[in-house]
């Protein structure tokens, strides 16, 4: 069958299982956002999003012998048994620090590698032992498959247009400590570059269709958005996948508007997915108070004086035990979690949904995020049920963050003498005066009936008396106002959520 390729059409998904893995394709339109659209398919994995086009070169003959690296840029699954003297007999190159995936540069011969039979140079591995390491620097790479065990079991890709570069450099005899010099050739080579025959080769379900891979996107914390990049404008049945090293899709244009919505589902699933399978694996480094509650992509709005209108940048968004924070690109590993552009405490920060007509401008899904003392932020996701995960998932951040602090106390003063208001996750609010913190009122956190204050320092406090049933007014002043009633809402809403039943269970089952 020949494709015109000057038809504006999508088809229909179609789903295919290769060694127990789902994958979809379909036809779309790609376009860089300026030129016409041009025909092209959509490969969707598990891990990888690919955009292909139509090899209408004579196909090569298929291998009649393992022993040749495959022409098919499929997923392959191959065990290897670790020998006492010489580990796997493989070396690697690449890593996300270079926006390389992580490449089999040297096979030892003889060795475990060799004696499958069944991997090659210029194979990306894309799981050790069922984990993901498509997001890994290289030292961590290194350090996964050392520590794998004896039995590994590795998922691989072969990438043909990196094959003859890495053979060029082994017959150099290029030391293999030497990553960085490597990747930076293998990134500046044209074979790597170029989007010609020697790139990798899937075959289709009608064997006279071959398909050559134009670029390739890991969705390991990548994105998919519809908005035109760094603005609130949407296109027009169109998106774009940006991956974790850099990558872009380009415009993927779908004039069916259920095919469209049918692949945003897709892809936003498999990155959910994956995002997720990440978060687990570095929670496994930290005590249950210390943990990752959500991870993903947003974007922010920014106020230049340069420009009359509001930009947009993309900020990767973590809460993580009393904090959140926003990162520039995704931490790559438990150490890069420290490295935050931002961090506020959870405790002293509002989380607040901006309803649909608040919104600044066309960009649906925001929500504002503000700590006491700094600007509030004004962050846009692409859909309502990514807007809901982040409220879940703030709502399970406070509890946490509180229930770790336990008590909070502020300096105030009471009619004219300083004393101390103390939060307690236990006890409520409660009111101490003079050198002995003598305690002069206290009051559970359901018996307060509401507040006001001058936004300036003033602060009332109006509690329920359990016997008499009476209003009780407290008046205090405080220096650090914002931050004590943003603590106080904390409070009220970790415990608000401690005793709902629904939030309770949805907390267990995460």
């Amino acid at each position: 069958m020949k494709i015109n390729a000057t038809t504006k059409m999508a088809t229909p998904i179609e789903e295919k299982f290769d060694q127990n893995l789902k994958t979809r394709t379909g036809m779309v339109m790609i376009s860089d956002g300026k030129s016409k659209p041009e025909l092209a398919r959509l490969h969707l994995s598990m891990e990888m999003i690919t955009i292909q086009k139509q090899d209408t070169s004579t196909p090569a003959p298929t291998p009649t012998s393992t022993s040749h690296p495959p022409i098919e840029s499929k997923e392959r699954m191959v065990q290897i048994t670790r020998q006492k003297v010489g580990g796997l007999g493989l070396s690697i190159k690449g890593g996300a620090e270079h926006k390389l995936p992580i490449l089999i540069s040297r096979i030892y011969k003889d060795q475990a590698a060799d004696a499958t039979g069944q991997l090659f140079v210029g194979d990306a591995i894309i799981k050790v032992n069922g984990e993901y390491i498509t997001a890994c620097p290289h030292d961590d790479a290194v350090n996964i498959l050392r520590n794998a065990g004896d039995i590994v079991v590795l998922t691989v890709k072969h990438y043909r247009a990196a094959t003859p570069f890495l053979q060029k450099q082994l017959s150099r005899e290029t030391p293999e400590s030497d990553n960085d010099a490597t990747c930076a050739e293998l990134k500046a080579d044209e074979v790597w570059k170029s989007a010609n025959n020697s790139r990798p080769v899937s075959i289709s379900s009608e064997p006279e269709n071959r398909w050559i891979d134009l670029v390739s996107v890991p969705l390991m914390m990548a994105y998919v958005t519809r908005y035109i990049y760094g603005t609130d404008k949407l296109r027009p049945n169109a998106f774009e996948v940006r991956g974790l090293n850099g990558t872009t899709t380009g415009i993927i244009h779908c004039d069916d508007l259920a095919i469209l919505s049918q692949w945003l589902k897709y892809i936003t699933d498999n990155i959910v997915g994956l995002t997720s399978l990440q978060m687990k694996l570095y929670n496994r480094n930290f005590p249950v108070g210390e943990r990752i509650e959500y991870m993903g992509w947003v974007n922010e709005g920014v106020i230049s004086n340069h420009i009359s209108w509001q930009s947009y940048k993309p900020r990767f968004l973590v809460l993580k035990g009393t904090e959140v924070m926003l990162f520039d690109s995704p931490p790559l590993n438990v150490a890069g979690l420290q490295k935050a552009t931002v961090a506020y405490k959870v405790y002293q920060t509002m989380f607040r949904v901006v309803k649909e007509s608040e919104t600044v401008d066309s960009r649906q899904h925001c929500f504002l995020l503000q700590s006491s003392g700094h600007e509030p932020r004004y962050l846009s996701v692409e859909t309502r049920q990514e807007l809901l995960r982040i409220e879940n998932s703030w709502n399970a951040a406070i509890v946490t963050s509180v229930i770790k602090l336990g008590r909070k106390t502020f300096a105030v003063s009471h009619h004219g003498k300083p004393g101390g208001l103390t939060l307690d996750w236990q006890a409520g609010f409660s009111l101490t005066e003079g050198a002995d913190a003598n305690e002069i009122w206290q009051y559970k956190f359901s018996q307060l009936r509401g507040s006001s204050d001058d936004g300036k320092s003033k602060l009332k406090l109006h509690f329920q008396d359990h016997e008499t049933r009476s209003i009780e007014t407290k008046e205090l002043e405080c220096q650090v106002l914002q931050s004590l009633l943003f603590c106080m809402h904390a409070f009220l809403t970790a415990k608000v959520a401690s005793v709902d039943p629904a939030f309770l269970s949805s907390i267990q089952q995460a």
